[in-house]
């Protein structure tokens, strides 16, 4: 059995996989790692870029699988399936991490630490850095103590590769990547919340590159529509889940708060007609109450989100 499992999904990244490759092959400080790259469906070069580069390095121990295209959430799964490690990795096939991050967070793999995090710096295509995104640092604590710190204090709580995770905590609580779209957001939250033993190290491991005009232009409406019935979806899993898991009154009202809010500004993104069915299905979940009066802000907050949703999006 392996140690870690890199699963690395690709779609039309023909450009950038090299680089991704490249940046885990050339770890220290870590033995017994597989690195899992699944094609999801390219209509580019990325398998021949692939093959290639497999060939050139026969002593890596490079696991290929090509399937069609089903969206990140499912190729995510299928290389779960695939992985033989303990640990479970994700790298986007744009990305890439740091030189140094297996030999630095080895010791917690060592120390049978269920989830491990880490920090992301976006950089440009030459690799200066652009921004640094701060969160929280601590040495093992419980997933639920975990989650409130990260909750009051991250903002990229629930980036998959932002993080090393015990692939029994998908496995034992058949856990999956849903939906088509926000799948972190429906899943990386429950993954903390089941997790015995959390760290969050200090280190920028996570490059995370960004290109000129990469924001999807004209995205369809259409889109737009499935992203919010996702959210929503995510959010009725996440009642029947935290249900069923042994945490506190206070952690279950921070993951309603931290769902709610997310939900709510996303119907920024959404015009009138829309807007208003979906006020009524937010409604329907009496997502209101999920504002829990812990002082006179919250209060008022709350009394707006019950009348005027709107007006609660401007509160912000």
């Amino acid at each position: 059995m392996e140690i870690l499992s890199v699963i690395i999904p690709v779609y039309n990244a023909e450009k950038e996989i090299k680089k991704c490759l490249d940046s885990v092959i050339k770890q220290s400080g870590l033995e017994n790692v597989e690195i899992i790259v699944i094609n999801d469906g390219s209509c580019d070069k990325s398998e021949e870029v692939i093959f290639k580069y497999i060939e050139e390095h026969k002593n890596c121990n490079i696991k290929y699988y090509a399937k069609e295209n089903e969206g990140i959430a499912k190729t995510r799964n299928f290389g779960i399936q695939k992985a033989t490690g303990k640990y479970i990795m994700f790298i986007d096939a744009d990305d890439y991490i740091k030189k140094d991050t297996f030999q630095k967070l080895s010791k917690y793999l060592e120390e049978d630490i269920d989830l491990i995090k880490f920090k992301l710096q976006r950089v440009d295509e030459n690799g200066n850095v652009l921004e640094k995104v701060d969160g929280p640092v601590f040495e093992k604590i419980s997933g639920e103590e975990a989650f409130n710190r990260l909750y009051y204090t991250d903002l990229l709580l629930d980036s998959p590769c932002l993080y090393i995770i015990k692939k029994e905590i998908f496995t034992n609580n058949n856990f999956l990547f849903q939906r088509t779209y926000h799948e972190d957001f429906g899943l990386i939250p429950l993954v903390i919340l089941a997790s015995d033993k959390v760290v969050s190290t200090p280190y920028y491991f996570y490059q995370y590159v960004q290109v000129p005009n990469s924001i999807t232009r004209n995205e369809s409406y259409e889109k737009t529509i499935k992203k919010m019935q996702d959210v929503l979806a995510h959010y009725d899993n996440m009642i029947n889940v935290i249900e069923k898991m042994d945490i506190t009154k206070e952690t279950k009202e921070n993951i309603k708060i931290y769902y709610t809010n997310a939900i709510i500004l996303k119907l920024n993104e959404l015009e009138k007609k829309e807007q208003k069915f979906f006020i009524k299905e937010i409604r329907k979940r009496k997502m209101e109450k999920n504002i829990k009066v812990r002082n006179l802000k919250q209060l008022i907050k709350r009394i707006i989100l019950k009348i005027d949703i709107k007006l609660y999006l401007k509160m912000r």
